[in-house]
């Protein structure tokens, strides 16, 4: 009868490990397998014994039997820190298990020594063995060692329950009882009945509470349940690489995704050659060079043509770790089709209307330009002397702007230049507020009336910022204004409204005078006749250090020939 018993609970104990191997899941904490296979070998040590008809038989069987009491409550212990999300160091964790060898190696000592069982012998009562035994001070310490991880455990358990609740608290209530039913079988379940052992039943107990743990606790790793149940649906793969690049695995997913790894073997390095992998290659490759660079779109397009069919898939790379190492590099794919056929609807109203706002944002820019170019050209017609004056100075700026950008010397923006060259026709604007008389006079001015004249450039600032008020161009609003004030600034100071000296005048009225003056001497005027080239030429160069700004006489020699082409070309 005793000997089915423990045949029985050998049996129990060996169901229970099968369903757990049947339920078993990759994620399921490997303490949990060490548990159950610990409790089988204790329970058949325990059929052994039962079976033993001498004493170096019952000693062999105990031997089986102490490998549970020895390494099981350590392997409790371990679970319970890993489901309370306790971070055991390495070297702690090497520590106990050595302290449980060293337990476990004194039981080897029995039959050859006195240090865990000092006397020892055998006898058979009604067919049943009985092992007498007086014990050794290591049997003190393995009990001592027991109650220890016991102890830990429990203050572990009490410790989480307090101060993290993201714990659940039915496994954190679940885990109390096996580590209590081991304990009170070693104590208090010894030969309750005459010589049967209730260790095994407590065992069989604390298996049943792990397989409800088990069950249980894979519901609450929300991440690695939704990465199961999504790569279940088959809307995500993945496949890996080490850092040679050599394949390691992947889901049906990622084969099908990219057809390259269909041929590939584990450990095949990619190969640069094929065409089928160089996408993984690129991806691989940004990903080595700036980590930051990770994510990209993978576009399977439908095998008919037909773009509604195409699929759009977000790939994202990230290191491979093995525990804290890095091992090589780990690829995803994320069905992200209906997101990225939204991004492109999206992009294609954006694309339209962006097109619309540019053609109705020319539109008024034009608009605006023509009125300002009207205005310029109504206050030239007023003026008996400059008749085309605006649309030559307009061009001689230009010409001097593309030397500028050429040589570089003066580091204008382009958008600087772009704004100098629309500019240059509004100089002359304040004219509008000169009187006809002295505007239309066919002949030198009076002092007076030279004056009078003056009061142009600071009258054409004045009006161009009233026009130029609400432009969004605050670049070309200044730049326009500074031209109309100051392009009859000269350079040492002599010239007018405001006298200004050097670096004083904007760049943008320096460079506006040069082109301003070089059209006064090669055209004709009321009061003189049109200078030929060489006469211009050198009153120009004469001036610079005076009247104009040094630096912008190099630009002026080069930009000359171009200047005497235009201008003879205009005189035709």
């Amino acid at each position: 009868m005793i000997s089915i018993y423990y045949i029985s609970t050998f049996v129990i104990s060996l169901l229970c490990s099968a369903i757990f191997v049947f339920i078993w899941h990759k994620h399921f904490d490997i303490n949990f397998t060490m548990v159950f296979t610990l409790i089988t070998i204790a329970c058949a040590g325990y059929v052994v014994f039962s079976q033993a008809v001498n004493l170096q038989e019952a000693i062999a069987a105990q031997k089986f039997i102490y490998i549970g009491g020895s390494f099981l409550q350590l392997f409790i212990l371990f679970s319970i820190f890993n489901l309370c999300h306790i971070d055991l160091k390495r070297w702690l964790r090497a520590l106990l298990f050595c302290i449980s060898v060293v337990m476990y190696i004194s039981v080897l000592t029995i039959g050859h020594s006195e240090i865990f069982y000092k006397n020892v012998s055998f006898e058979l009562n009604g067919g049943f063995p009985i092992l007498n035994r007086e014990y050794g001070f290591m049997h003190t310490v393995f009990f001592a060692v027991i109650c220890i991880y016991f102890g830990i455990g429990i203050a572990t358990i009490i410790y989480t329950w307090i101060r993290n609740k993201q714990i659940p608290r039915k496994v954190i209530s679940l885990l109390v009882i096996p580590d209590l039913l081991c304990l009170l079988s070693y104590f208090g379940g010894r030969r309750v009945i005459q010589h049967v052992d209730l260790i095994p039943v407590g065992y069989i107990l604390a298996e049943i509470v792990y397989l409800l743990i088990a069950y249980r606790v894979n519901l609450y790793d929300v991440g690695e349940t939704v990465i199961d149940s999504v790569v279940r649906k088959g809307t995500i793969g993945y496949c890996s690489f080490d850092f040679k690049y050599r394949y390691l695995g992947g889901n049906e997913t990622a084969r099908q995704l990219i057809p390259g790894l269909q041929d590939m073997a584990v450990d095949e390095v990619l190969d640069q050659k094929n065409p089928k992998v160089k996408k993984i290659i690129h991806y691989l490759d940004r990903f080595r060079q700036n980590k930051t660079e990770n994510t990209f779109v993978l576009t399977i397009r439908d095998v008919e043509g037909n773009s509604e069919n195409d699929r759009f898939y977000s790939v994202n790379v990230a290191d491979l770790f093995d525990g804290i190492r890095k091992r090589g590099y780990l690829i995803t794919f994320l069905d992200d089709t209906p997101n990225q056929k939204y991004i492109q609807l999206l992009d294609g109203y954006n694309d339209k209307l962006k097109s619309e706002v540019e053609e109705k944002t020319r539109h008024i820019v034009e608009m605006h330009d023509n009125l300002i170019m009207s205005l310029a050209v109504m206050v030239e017609s007023r003026d008996n002397s400059t008749g085309g004056h605006i649309k030559r100075t307009s061009e001689g700026v230009r010409i001097l702007i593309d030397e500028i950008k050429k040589q570089g010397n003066l580091s204008l923006s382009p958008e600087f230049c772009k704004a100098i060259v629309k500019a240059a026709p509004m100089h002359d604007i304040g004219k509008i507020a000169v009187d006809d008389a002295v505007l239309r006079k066919p002949g030198r001015f009076t002092e007076e009336e030279f004056a009078q004249m003056k009061h142009h450039a600071a009258e054409g600032a004045r009006v161009i910022h009233e026009i130029l008020l609400h432009t969004d161009d605050e670049l070309f609003k200044v730049v326009a204004e500074n031209v109309a004030h100051y392009h009859h600034e000269r350079w040492d100071g002599s010239g007018y409204p405001e006298g200004l000296s050097k670096e004083q005048i904007p760049v943008e009225a320096r460079i506006m005078a040069v082109a301003d003056v070089y059209d006064a001497l090669v055209s004709k005027r009321v009061y003189k006749e049109a200078f030929d080239f060489t006469k211009a030429d050198t009153i120009i160069m004469e001036g610079m250090g005076t009247q104009f700004d040094p630096q912008l006489k190099e630009i002026y020699e080069q930009a000359r020939p171009k200047l005497e082409a235009y201008y003879s070309a205009a005189a035709e």
